[in-house]
């Protein structure tokens, strides 16, 4: 039996899954809550958690992207990581960050991390290896 099928219905699935938390359903948003009343504002893409592909989880609503991110909070293992605007070496630095700093993390692949410094800081790349684990 395919696995969608059994169990609640589509608007009582779990659509977000917290640990240690209960799960969000379809009906506990409101449906103005996420409706799409225009085009997708255009934002400053140094400072906002958006790509065409993905985006930070509050902007539901705001943009339109196929997918949205629940931030994973790390740290910078050490002062001098290069925040950089593309997930490639020789990118344009955006800032270089201290030891200790706290980077959202919405998308890691190829060895990069995708983010934003902090709520409101630069959103850019990081070295995988430049985060704590």
């Amino acid at each position: 039996m395919d696995s969608l099928l059994g169990g609640p219905s589509g608007a009582n699935r779990p659509v977000f899954r917290f640990e240690g938390h209960d799960d969000v359903t379809a009906c506990a948003i409101p449906a103005e809550q996420l409706a799409l009343s225009g085009p997708s504002e255009r934002l400053d893409a140094p400072h906002w958690p958006v790509r065409g592909d993905l985006a930070h989880i509050r902007l539901a609503g705001r943009v339109f992207v196929p997918h949205y991110a629940v931030p994973m909070e790390r740290r910078v293992v050490a002062a001098g990581a290069s925040l950089l605007a593309a997930g490639c070496g020789d990118a344009e630095l955006r800032e270089v960050l201290a030891g200790g700093t706290v980077f959202n993390v919405l998308d890691m692949a190829g060895g990069w991390a995708w983010g934003q410094v902090g709520e409101d800081g630069f959103v850019g790349y990081l070295p995988l290896d430049a985060l704590e684990p």
